[in-house]
């Protein structure tokens, strides 16, 4: 029921399945993108602050490593996001998803060349701006994903969105199984996208101390730090985000709190520091008890969420 034909999403990417992965900050790399694009979803290699020249080697060595679609996620407030809009035109990255400001600028140079442009929003007012612009989709996400987070629930955000604009809606934040699935599609969203669970995939490169710690968490594992920043992000509870929390309950200057962040991604994904490392993830982390292959994740999901209609009566099992 949910793998129909008339799909808006796998048409617009060209997989079999609805799902894109998270483009996530030193997770989101040819590796990983790579196996979610040969299992049948879409996979995306995060720009982030990557230096140019790293990044043209490392879409390269994706299409060395899937002759499917994958994408490239552009996260706009970089200072490193104009040469990451420059190589995806250069090397026609089929797929471009935008975060962390506006993508008018991305649309306008990428759209004319055939690129899928789909932000992800976090509120109804931006999901219509990104529509009057010319985006191909809205990935709506929600409070409860990890990395950099707005203010509503995946509950209330997507089916808002979906109600507001005409391009389909992809669903982000808290999913994480078939039920997570269901959910979505039942909130108006036509499609997934999911990045925790992909942390906890074999082709993914982070640190085991990383995989580990998304594996151990439970339902109140993960904590929210930056907002006096403005700029929040969900990670792992650790003592990195003890301090923090420290540092912004007593109003520490904007400076001291950013210095205290640097550097810990890198810590976190390449050095496996999860006292002081930044682990990135959604409040899902809880429900990730195993690691398998990226394919296998997604076939699992998507088969779950038939059996989970069939149970609700509203497929034949």
């Amino acid at each position: 029921m949910l793998l129909r034909d008339d799909n808006r999403i796998c048409k617009i990417l060209g997989t079999k399945y609805p799902i894109i992965q998270g483009g996530m900050a030193w997770v989101a790399n040819a590796e990983l993108a790579s196996a979610v694009s040969n299992g049948g979803g879409l996979g995306v290699i995060a720009a982030a602050n990557t230096p140019p020249e790293i990044l043209e080697q490392e879409i390269l060595k994706a299409k060395s490593m899937t002759d499917k679609p994958f994408g490239l996620n552009i996260m706009l407030m970089s200072p490193t996001a104009n040469d990451a809009l420059e190589i995806a035109a250069k090397l026609k990255v089929p797929v471009v998803t935008t975060g962390a400001g506006s993508p008018g600028k991305v649309l306008e140079r990428l759209k004319p060349l055939g690129t899928v442009v789909i932000p992800v929003v976090a509120s109804v007012t931006q999901a219509r701006r990104v529509e009057k612009q010319g985006a191909d989709a809205v990935i709506a996400e929600g409070m409860e994903a990890g990395g950099h987070i707005g203010e509503l629930t995946t509950m209330v955000l997507t089916p808002q969105v979906s109600g507001a604009v005409k391009i389909p809606v992809i669903c982000a934040g808290g999913v994480v199984d078939g039920r997570g699935v269901v959910a979505a599609f039942a909130l108006g969203a036509e499609g997934v996208q999911v990045g925790t669970r992909f942390i906890c995939c074999e082709e993914c490169t982070v640190h085991m101390n990383y995989k580990k710690a998304v594996i151990s968490a439970k339902d109140r594992s993960t904590a929210v730090t930056g907002q006096s920043l403005g700029h929040p992000v969900r990670c792992l509870r650790n003592k990195l985000t003890a301090e923090f929390e420290r540092l912004e309950g007593m109003n520490a200057p904007a400076s001291e709190i950013e210095a205290l962040g640097t550097g810990k991604l890198r810590a976190a994904v390449v050095d496996g520091d999860t006292d002081w490392g930044s682990l990135m993830a959604g409040q899902s982390a809880a429900m990730v008890n195993e690691i398998l292959p990226a394919k296998v994740i997604i076939e699992n999901m998507f088969a779950d969420a038939e059996k989970v209609l069939s149970r609700a009566g509203m497929v034949k099992a």
